[in-house]
């Protein structure tokens, strides 16, 4: 089952827009210092890079995932997860919209 809300959160009002406006997400964090953001993936095929390790967990609609670029397309749909390591990037292929909760390491 996704996750439907976050409880007792400090949310940074200004969005992060990413990919022209294909991505856009707020940075949040909770009350015990875990930072997270909550966002979505318009339709499109993109690549992150990423500093921190990260779960990226989905809350609504559907992506595909690849974590090298040589690997396989793996489907993420409500309520499923996908890890990234910490320096490492991932690709992502949205058909239409993916809501998500990216969880920090």
């Amino acid at each position: 089952m996704p996750t439907e809300s976050l409880s007792a959160a400090q949310v940074q009002t200004r969005a992060n827009v990413y990919f022209e406006g294909r991505c856009i997400s707020h940075s949040l964090t909770l009350a015990d210092g875990t930072r997270k953001s909550v966002g979505v993936v318009l339709a499109a095929t993109l690549t992150f890079n990423t500093a921190a390790a990260e779960v990226m967990e989905c809350v609504a609609g559907a992506c595909e995932y690849r974590l090298t670029p040589e690997g396989p397309w793996q489907a993420s749909g409500p309520g499923e997860r996908f890890e990234v390591a910490a320096n490492s990037r991932f690709d992502i292929r949205v058909a239409d919209q993916y809501h998500y909760i990216c969880h920090f390491a």
